[in-house]
C-alpha cells in the first residue's frame, strides 16, 4: 500500500466513524456536516471559533458558508458533541473536549487552554432558583502578561 493510499484509507475510516457518531447523536450525516466534523475532530481536542473553522474549510477547498459553519457548530453543541465556551460578548469558542474541565484564557491573544476539572475546586455555590438545577459550572481563568 502506498503512503497516499493509507492516508486516504485513514480519512475514509475517520469519515465513517464520524457518520456513525452523528447518527448516534440524532443528526443526519450530511456531506457538509461530515466534512466540517472531520476538520473539527480530526486534530484531537481543541478550541475553535466559527471563523477559524471557516478559514480551515476554505483552505481545504470546501464549498461552505460562514453561516453553515455557525449552524453546524451549534447543532453539534446541541447534541453534546461540542461544548460552547462564551468568554465575552463577542468571542465564543467551541471545545471538542466535552469532559469536565475548565479553561485558561489569554486575554490579549487568541488562546484558550484546558485546566483539568480536578484542579479547580468549585464550592459554596448558591442554590438555584426554584424549578432549576445547575447544569454545569464553567470556570474561565483570564491571563495577561506579567510585566513585573
Amino acid at each position: 500500500m502506498q503512503p497516499t493510499d493509507r492516508g486516504a484509507n485513514d480519512a475514509a475510516a475517520a469519515a465513517r466513524r464520524l457518520r456513525g457518531r452523528l447518527q448516534s447523536a440524532g443528526l443526519r450525516p450530511t456531506r457538509q456536516r461530515v466534512a466540517l466534523g472531520c476538520l473539527l475532530f480530526g486534530k484531537g481536542d481543541r478550541h475553535v471559533t466559527a471563523e477559524k473553522l471557516f478559514e480551515e474549510a476554505v483552505a481545504a477547498d470546501m464549498p461552505v458558508s460562514l453561516a453553515t459553519v455557525y449552524n453546524t457548530l451549534h447543532q453539534f453543541t446541541a447534541v453534546g458533541l461540542l461544548r460552547e465556551i462564551a468568554v465575552d460578548g463577542a468571542r465564543v469558542y467551541f471545545d471538542t473536549n466535552i469532559s469536565e474541565h475548565h479553561h485558561f484564557l489569554i486575554e490579549d491573544g487568541d488562546g484558550l487552554f484546558d485546566i483539568p476539572g480536578s484542579y479547580v475546586d468549585v464550592s459554596n455555590l448558591p442554590a438555584p432558583p426554584s424549578g432549576m438545577k445547575i447544569a454545569r459550572v464553567d470556570v474561565v481563568v483570564r491571563l495577561c502578561k506579567d510585566e513585573g
